[in-house]
């Protein structure tokens, strides 16, 4: 697994988060998962923030740690990992507003394009669905 916690700070990489309207739409965003989860962000990566872990376990033997919900504050587009791919989320999406949808996150290139109580929905939603097939802990 390439992305894994990293211990690095979460407010220093959101300072330096560019151009200056993403830096904005990462702060409310990290505003809007630590309200919608309750949890502290960590990193992820080099540029993923995120809100719980999971530990899995597949079938093959196959396991390891994840995060349970984030984002990433990217050049072309917000990227939110929020659906682990279990559950059908079309109803809140539909009243979401104006996104691209990936495998298993959901791409917004302008977060005010979106409902931001409808994506606190989806958050909150995303880790119920989550916490049905692995444990969540928080962070």
């Amino acid at each position: 697994m390439k992305t894994v916690e990293t211990g690095a700070s979460v407010a220093e990489y959101l300072a330096g988060v560019q151009p200056a309207r993403r830096a904005g739409e990462a702060r409310e965003l990290d505003r809007i998962f630590r309200n919608a989860t309750g949890y502290e962000p960590r990193m992820w990566g080099e540029s993923i923030l995120g809100y719980g872990r999971y530990h899995y376990t597949y079938a093959s033997g196959r396991h390891g740690d994840f995060l349970a919900t984030g984002f990433a504050p990217r050049k072309a587009a917000l990227t939110i990992y929020i659906m682990p791919g279990y559950a059908d989320f079309s109803e809140i999406l539909g009243r979401l507003g104006k996104h691209r949808l990936g495998r298993s996150c959901l791409y917004i290139t302008r977060l005010d394009d979106v409902d931001a109580g409808v994506l606190a929905e989806l958050i909150r939603a995303g880790l119920r669905d989550l916490a049905g097939h692995w444990p969540v802990e928080p962070t």
